[in-house]
């Protein structure tokens, strides 16, 4: 359960965040939307503490997270790129954060044969640092990066932004994958309407920094939500 207590975020007199009580269940696939500056990534960024709220506090699993550091030992997150090494190559990268999730080597190689076909031949074995990879692979690199270590939480800012539509497809498949058994609690921001409504079972939508819905996602969602922003 991660719950989301009257959060707010001010920059001086400004307020770009003003968010009630949110309940996320273990286990459930929730979407973040709204327009450029509605707060989105604010709201996440104090979700992973990189940056605290002016009032309220965010609880991961029973943890308060700018009180701990225990939440990180089970939740994998892809911002931006800069949460990658840009120094490293994707294998020296997955090799490090796997050390840190307590894979050994094997482990890692085990592990990331399973994005084979996500991967598309364009990041292992390439020899290159990760900062000489498109905007597209250094994504895909990062968010493979988050599901490492058997995460109860994964956080994803904008995933599908920079990649193909086939790699898109491919990732929608290993979202949904990722929440059937129902253990992982997974949160992703997007401007993209239609994926995050086919991969998520619940939508929060954000203008300005407030919550102006909640919705749980059902046949119609993508036509309430086109409607919305069409205004």
């Amino acid at each position: 359960m991660i719950t989301i207590d009257t959060i707010s975020k001010k920059y001086g007199t400004t307020e770009v965040l003003n968010v009630p009580t949110i309940d996320i269940p273990t286990g459930q696939s929730f979407g973040l939307v709204g327009n450029n500056g509605a707060g989105k990534t604010t709201l996440f960024n104090i979700l992973l503490d990189l940056i605290r709220p002016t009032t309220g506090a965010i609880t991961n699993h029973n943890i308060v997270v700018n009180q701990s550091e225990a939440w990180k030992n089970f939740t994998g997150s892809f911002i931006d790129e800069s949460f990658l090494i840009g120094y490293l190559t994707a294998e020296e990268y997955f090799d490090f954060i796997g050390d840190l999730r307590g894979m050994n080597a094997a482990d890692v190689t085990k592990f990331l044969t399973q994005f084979d076909e996500f991967f598309n031949d364009e990041i292992l074995g390439k020899k290159k640092y990760l900062r000489d990879l498109s905007k597209g692979n250094q994504k895909k690199a990062g968010i493979v990066a988050a599901m490492m270590g058997n995460p109860k939480v994964v956080i994803l800012d904008e995933p599908f932004a920079n990649l193909d539509p086939t790699t898109q497809i491919r990732l929608k498949k290993i979202i949904k994958n990722l929440t059937e058994n129902r253990e992982i609690t997974v949160l992703i921001s997007s401007h993209d309407l239609t994926h995050v409504t086919e991969v998520c079972e619940r939508i929060v939508v954000l203008d300005k920094g407030k919550v102006v819905k909640d919705i749980k996602t059902s046949s119609e969602t993508l036509k309430e939500l086109e409607s919305y922003f069409a205004v």
